[in-house]
């Protein structure tokens, strides 16, 4: 194979170089060559590619029928399609030192975060478990590749301080009324634009909202919250079934992205970084556990799977460990 490539540059440089000059050529690439494996890749199989891509295509069904999100769908689907495009390989024929090459290069070449490998990963995890319950393959080759460790940062929350000058950064009553939804129930922001004014319970102050897979469950907002979501409600006058609408005409639902971008601006106005729906979210788990609400109950509020998504939500406040530790120790 290395021959042939030697003689087939030496073809294409005959009709520049002299016979003296070819066998140079030659002396040269065959010394730069010698301890370089040359193999030879091939074209994808029509028939492979195709095999792949059913099964891919059957994979991403059976997650939808089990709930999950288009949006998640979407992003297994192209993160498995780009790998076996790179692997080049039929999935039933992928093993664990493919997948850790294509891991190792797709960290190398993007600079990506463990976090984010760590997520490919799972995805891999995923899709070849599946294929091996369904009797597709024998054993996954994902299963010799651990869960990659990163290093763990102290997510910031927002104090009460914090909170009160976002508020009164608000210039809309809208606003006012979204952050203080937010704050209380620690909804996630897809949750809070795919509310209704229907939803809304202003006698028992809770909502009913559809989490991810379309699970649907109650969340609570306090007495502040009810004030502000009622002078906002009584001041519209679209016919908007929708919760939060657009300032501007024609009034329309507020999507994720809107409401992102307003409370960055609202962020600008109170002289604070980092203001985002998730903070919101993240400051409510915290700040119940602080105060002594079960774990569990947590997890129930937030719309947790898993208790340990609960647990890297919330960032125990260090005080409360130190008086724990005088209280029941020491």
């Amino acid at each position: 194979m290395k021959d042939k490539i030697i003689t087939e540059i030496q073809t294409s440089m005959a009709s520049v170089l002299n016979p003296a000059q070819q066998e140079e050529l030659r002396r040269v690439l065959m010394y730069h060559l010698h301890n370089v494996e040359v193999t030879e890749r091939k074209a994808p199989n029509p028939q492979e590619t195709a095999e792949n891509g059913g099964l891919l295509e059957v994979f991403i069904a059976a997650k939808r029928v089990e709930g999950c999100s288009e949006k998640s769908l979407k992003y297994y689907d192209s993160t498995i399609r780009q790998m076996t495009d790179s692997v080049k390989k039929p999935v039933r024929e992928i093993v664990t030192d493919d997948l850790r090459i294509y891991l190792a290069d797709y960290q190398k070449e993007r600079g990506s975060s463990k976090v984010t490998i760590d997520n490919i990963r799972r995805i891999f995890s995923s899709f070849f478990g599946w294929l091996e319950d369904e009797d597709y393959i024998i054993k996954s080759p994902v299963r010799r590749i651990h869960k990659i460790k990163a290093d763990k940062t102290i997510k910031e929350t927002f104090s009460d301080e914090g909170l009160e000058l976002l508020r009164d950064a608000c210039e809309e009553v809208r606003d006012l009324a979204m952050i203080d939804l937010l704050a209380s129930t620690g909804m996630r922001v897809g949750e809070l634009v795919g509310l209704n004014r229907e939803d809304i319970n202003f006698h028992e102050r809770e909502c009913v909202v559809f989490g991810k897979g379309s699970t649907e469950r109650l969340v609570y907002f306090d007495a502040r919250t009810k004030i502000h979501l009622r002078n906002y409600l009584d001041g519209r006058k679209d016919a908007n079934p929708a919760l939060f609408v657009s300032l501007t005409l024609p009034r329309e639902r507020l999507m994720i992205g809107g409401v992102e971008t307003r409370l960055r601006e609202i962020g600008k106005r109170a002289d604070m970084q980092k203001v985002h729906p998730h903070k919101f979210r993240r400051t409510l788990a915290t700040r119940a556990i602080d105060k002594g609400m079960p774990i569990e109950q947590v997890q129930r509020l937030l719309g947790h799977v898993k208790i340990d998504t609960t647990m890297s939500y919330a960032m125990v406040n260090q005080t409360n460990v130190k008086n724990s530790h005088r209280k029941f120790i020491g």
